[in-house]
């Protein structure tokens, strides 16, 4: 039967890839991406040549679905990425992993790199449980109500951010949980990465008096000091 294989690819360093992704984006008969332009790059890396590339973001995910589900129909094996990292987590492919299933066909995950799971990998939180929040909403009222409700429910949650609303996360942070410890990765596996930690105060001298922030960040927010 054919299959959907839903393929985490590199987040940053493109060697960050597995055997079994590389084998199967040359085994696909498609490959469905978040932005073709961006996957090409993939492929070029590894020597992936002459695939069907289609579309399917999270501007078109439902209808491409249907389009994907079609080629199932027609027995051809389909590849979904996304720009970075694990599909569906932050980024789009949880309905078309919704469609096919509910189509009847199998949907497969190719495991790998996932900026969550590599910040909580060197947090040093000793196993304990975290809820993964992703993006917060841009409306500041929104934002702040949220974070509030993150902070109260007493666990380790963890955010990404960009670097436009960087400094107002951790400045909202100072205000409602000064004393809790956080954990910062900026490009992580790029070639600037860079991890902080401290509570936000301490974040914040560090950050506040650069002249340019860039990259990617993802957020840990502990349960204390020691968090």
């Amino acid at each position: 039967m054919a299959t959907l294989y839903v393929v985490a690819t590199p987040i940053g360093n493109l060697e960050d890839i597995t055997y079994r992704a590389v084998r199967i984006l040359k085994e696909a008969d498609v490959i469905a991406a978040e932005d073709t332009r961006q996957t090409r790059k993939l492929l070029d890396r590894y020597e992936i040549a002459s695939k069907t590339l289609i579309s399917c973001r999270a501007r078109n995910e439902e209808m491409s679905s249907k389009g994907i589900v079609k080629l199932l129909e027609e027995g051809r094996d389909v590849a979904y990425v996304s720009d970075a990292g694990t599909p569906g987590v932050s980024d789009p492919g949880s309905r078309l992993a919704a469609a096919v299933r509910d189509a009847g066909f199998p949907v497969v995950p190719l495991p790998g790199a996932s900026a969550v799971t590599s910040l909580m990998s060197v947090a040093g939180t000793a196993g304990k449980g975290f809820i993964f929040e992703g993006f917060l909403s841009p409306k500041s009222g929104r934002r702040r109500t949220r974070l509030k409700e993150l902070l109260d429910m007493g666990m380790i949650f963890v955010l990404y951010e960009s670097p436009y609303r960087i400094i107002k996360l951790i400045e909202g942070l100072k205000e409602l949980a000064p004393e809790r410890k956080i954990l910062i990765g900026r490009e992580i596996t790029k070639k600037f990465e860079e991890f902080l930690s401290g509570t936000a105060e301490e974040v914040l001298a560090v950050l506040s008096v650069r002249s340019t922030l860039k990259g990617e960040f993802t957020v840990l927010v502990g349960i204390g000091k020691k968090g």
